[in-house]
């Protein structure tokens, strides 16, 4: 099925309208931005980037709080970063202009006039089809009064955390806000009454305002790729279209990446309420030969799955009911051959070096899980630091403002309870060393297999890729940066913008 994802890339603006693209667009100035907002939320329409809310609600949540002095904006998160997930830069890549008819269509529901696209520095390939495909849709007349414009930020993995995510758009590193976005938009007007201000300069350490008077600053709207993308069909189609596929509770299709002990990785755009196994062979041609399934990993966002949960529903629900999640719908197949401990280790380190510092649980707690699970998989753990590390993933996710650190407690703590008697011998003081595993962000999917983000493996948890670590959280970076006026400015590492007017 390919809905979003067409089987062959759209090569121009022309043969996306071929097949009915900007129909969706048509439609939607023809009617209020009410009924817009009511036809998302009747398809049930559910965000793809990971979390998995209501489109419908969450559209008409931030209509809700338009301001009467500044237009909401509306952001569309380009920002792909989740290990084993390649969907959206499939989409961009073959399909940039559903992507960008369905922000125009959020822009006319929201009375927008500021499209914001943003996307990583390092994705070139994407950038250019964006760029050309902006410049097409332009000239057709699409645009209208509408501002669209390209934020080329760092290669952090919070800068896809949704409030990170506006403030890099903001100049400002890809720090998590405590304030949700539909009170602080991408252009922050914060009135001083009721506002507590730690004096920092991040926008994260500004505590949501009491009432909604104490604020100015325009709401946003903020979906991912893959969501955007099905907005036009809805609104070209209809609601009943967008379900006539899929299951009540979850309906439409999925876009999945499928990556692993697979034949070759691959993405593949399903009907929701497909099994997690037809998605596997459907994407890659099936486990690799002589290998069994032990576990998948969704991401490292949601509770693995064990061999004998593979044939599960990829539904919201179902996945729901076994203890997991779809997450990105980024599937890592770990084969038979792989220690489920090491592979922890991995993803615990990968979310580690990934946590900003805001919160201290979050950066010193998921240290000393990742440090325990690496000396695991060394040989070298005993039986009270896996004591340790259950400790440590009861504590790690307090004072968490983000998700960050609940998906430690999901990946390990699911694999843990999952494969209890393994991660016991591997704590035991005779326990032989295993192969080191590495999980990092994909950098592309080709013909030649699955490219994964090497430089990753010289990534401090202060951010750099120094000989050394700094001893520093990145936000303790970024405010030494600021003391200092003789210290240049921060690297793109800690979220500089690249602006790319359109």
């Amino acid at each position: 099925m390919n809905r979003i994802l067409p089987a062959q890339p759209f090569e121009s603006l022309a043969s996306y309208v071929a097949v009915g693209g900007g129909e969706g667009l048509t439609a939607a100035r023809a009617v209020s931005s009410d009924t817009i907002i009511d036809e998302v939320a009747a398809s049930g329409l559910r965000g793809r980037g990971g979390a998995g809310f209501p489109t419908g609600v969450k559209w008409r949540t931030i209509k809700s709080f338009a301001s009467p002095l500044l237009r909401t904006s509306v952001v569309v998160n380009a920002a792909e970063g989740e290990p084993g997930t390649f969907k959206d830069r499939a989409i961009i890549r073959a399909n940039p202009y559903a992507v960008i008819e369905g922000a125009l269509i959020a822009a006319r529901a929201m009375d927008a006039l500021s499209v914001v696209i943003a996307t990583k520095v390092a994705f070139a390939e994407e950038l250019d089809r964006l760029r050309a495909a902006i410049v097409e849709i332009s000239a057709a007349g699409w645009v209208g009064e509408i501002d669209i414009r390209i934020v080329e930020g760092p290669s952090e993995y919070l800068y896809g955390e949704e409030t990170a995510l506006l403030e890099v758009i903001d100049d400002r590193p890809p720090f998590p806000r405590i304030a949700p976005p539909y009170r602080r938009g991408i252009v922050e007007v914060v009135r001083s009454e009721g506002v507590a201000d730690s004096g920092s300069g991040l926008a994260a350490d500004v505590q949501m305002a009491g009432t909604e008077a104490d604020s100015a600053a325009p709401p946003v709207l903020v979906n991912n790729v893959e969501t955007m993308a099905n907005v036009a069909g809805i609104i070209a189609k209809g609601a009943a279209w967008f379900r006539s596929v899929g299951t009540p509770e979850s309906p439409g299709t999925i876009v999945c990446t499928v990556t692993g002990a697979v034949r070759r990785p691959g993405v593949v755009e399903v009907p929701m309420g497909t099994p997690l196994r037809e998605v596997i062979e459907r994407a890659s041609g099936g486990v690799e030969p002589g290998r069994q399934i032990t576990a998948v990993l969704v991401g490292v966002s949601s509770a693995a799955l064990t061999a004998e949960q593979v044939d599960t529903e990829l539904t919201y629900e179902a996945m729901a009911a076994i203890g997991s999640g779809l997450g990105s719908a980024g599937f890592l197949v770990i084969g038979d051959h792989i220690d489920v401990v090491a592979v922890a280790g991995a993803a615990s380190h990968f979310l580690a070096i990934e946590s900003c510092g805001q919160c201290t649980a979050c950066k010193a707690d998921g240290a000393e899980i990742a440090r325990l699970l690496g000396d695991a998989a060394a040989g070298k753990a005993s039986p009270e630091d896996l004591v340790t590390v259950q400790d440590r993933l009861e504590t790690v996710t307090d004072g968490a403002r983000c998700g960050l650190a609940a998906q430690q407690q999901a990946v390990v703590g699911g694999l843990l309870k999952s494969f209890d008697r393994q991660f016991r011998s591997r704590f035991e003081s005779n326990a032989t060393a295993v192969e080191v595993q590495f999980i990092a962000a994909l950098v592309d999917i080709g013909e030649q297999g699955a490219t994964v983000d090497s430089s990753f493996a010289s990534k401090r948890p202060d951010w750099t890729h120094d000989d050394l670590d700094s001893g520093k959280t990145p936000v303790e970076r970024f405010t030494d940066h600021r003391a200092d006026d003789s210290m240049e400015e921060p690297s793109r590492s800690l979220g500089t913008a690249a602006r790319s007017e359109e």
